[in-house]
């Protein structure tokens, strides 16, 4: 699983029969600062996901890829390569908060 925060969505009104009704949102990747590791950085790329969990912008969220995205709730045989599957509340490095929700 990785961490990400969602920047948008997606609305696509044709697309795969599998697909209707799923929400798509827009995540951008965070990671641990390498240098600092008190903090979270943006990655560079941006990924589109199934929303499993009713998250909205600005959140932050746990997403996971590949054949484990299918195995999210209803996705099993849909053509998906990345599902949101958590809304973080907190997230802990070494001992100290470096996320929390509302901050």
């Amino acid at each position: 699983m990785f961490l990400a925060k969602v920047e948008g969505s997606v609305v696509a009104t044709k697309k795969d029969p599998k697909m209707l009704g799923r929400k798509l949102l827009i995540l951008r990747p965070m990671l641990v600062d390498d240098k600092d590791h008190t903090k979270l950085k943006a990655g560079v790329n941006t990924i589109v996901a199934v929303d499993s969990v009713g998250a909205g912008e600005d959140e932050m969220v746990m997403f996971c890829q590949g054949s484990s995205a299918r195995l999210a709730n209803g996705l099993k045989d849909a053509p998906v390569d990345a599902v949101v599957v958590g809304i973080v509340d907190a997230v802990d490095v070494g001992g100290k908060i470096i996320f929390k929700t509302g901050k």
